[in-house]
């Protein structure tokens, strides 16, 4: 019965992550320790897992045409980009973590994507540069360094405020995801941090489940709607957040 709970929460957050750009391991994470698994070895599994079920989906999401993946496309520019920068910013985050005090960092990121979210529902027009997308790489990717988490809220509303587009934004931050998560969880193995591959094995099957799904769903909503939706699930991600930091 768990392993069957295990593939299906997994299954239905990589349909929520691929579907919006945001929640695997943000929500699945506590989840698993809830259910009294050991965080150290949460981590790798859901680093693992992550990055099969979004490789899994960017190619549905290029399949379904959200996002264009050729040689020369603006969107594989964008997510080579964020996943290059993501990597360099993720390591200078996670050393600098260290010497900071968490109850600050983790209010800093819930204040962070709260502003997203509001920026979001704001239904404000903006125009595309890549100096945007630049700096949100750095800084999302730097967040996750730091904390671990707010990588998805951060990147896939920071690429719309940038001016990318709505389900471009989305696929963009699934692909660019998959080789910071895989480059994470290579130099977890090699430190010798412990490894459940039952979990690991699980969660896997679950999120290979539910890619194709969630960029199938990214290509059936109205892209009118998206702002809406995307800015009220930003706000309860951070609201969640500050309430965790802060209780």
């Amino acid at each position: 019965m768990e392993i069957i709970i295990l593939i299906f929460l997994s299954m239905f957050m990589e349909i929520v992550d691929a579907g919006l750009g945001m929640g695997y391991g943000t929500v699945l994470s506590p989840l698993l320790i809830i259910m009294g698994y050991n965080p150290l070895l949460v981590i790798p599994a859901i680093l693992l897992s992550q990055s099969m079920g979004g490789f899994t989906a960017t190619f549905f999401h290029h399949k379904h045409k959200n996002a264009i993946y050729t040689k020369k496309s603006k969107d594989l520019k964008i997510s080579l980009m964020i996943s290059i920068y993501g990597i360099l910013a993720t390591v200078l985050g996670a050393f600098i973590a260290i010497n900071i005090n968490k109850l600050i960092l983790k209010t800093y990121i819930g204040v962070l994507i709260l502003l997203i979210g509001i920026l979001l529902l704001s239904n404000r027009k903006y125009i595309f540069s890549w100096w945007k997308i630049k700096a949100l790489s750095l800084i999302g990717a730097f967040n996750k360094g730091l904390s671990g988490g707010g990588f998805g809220p951060i990147i896939t509303g920071g690429q719309i405020i940038a001016g990318n587009g709505h389900k471009n934004s989305i696929a963009s931050t699934t692909f660019s995801e998959v080789p910071i998560c895989l480059t994470s969880f290579i130099v977890y193995a090699l430190i010798g941090k412990p490894l459940d591959l039952n979990l690991i094995m699980y969660l896997s099957i679950g999120a290979l489940i539910g890619a194709p799904i969630g960029a199938l769903w990214t290509k059936k909503i109205n892209t009118l709607h998206l702002n809406k939706i995307l800015g009220m699930i930003i706000i309860i991600l951070a609201i969640w957040t500050l309430i965790k930091t802060w209780m």
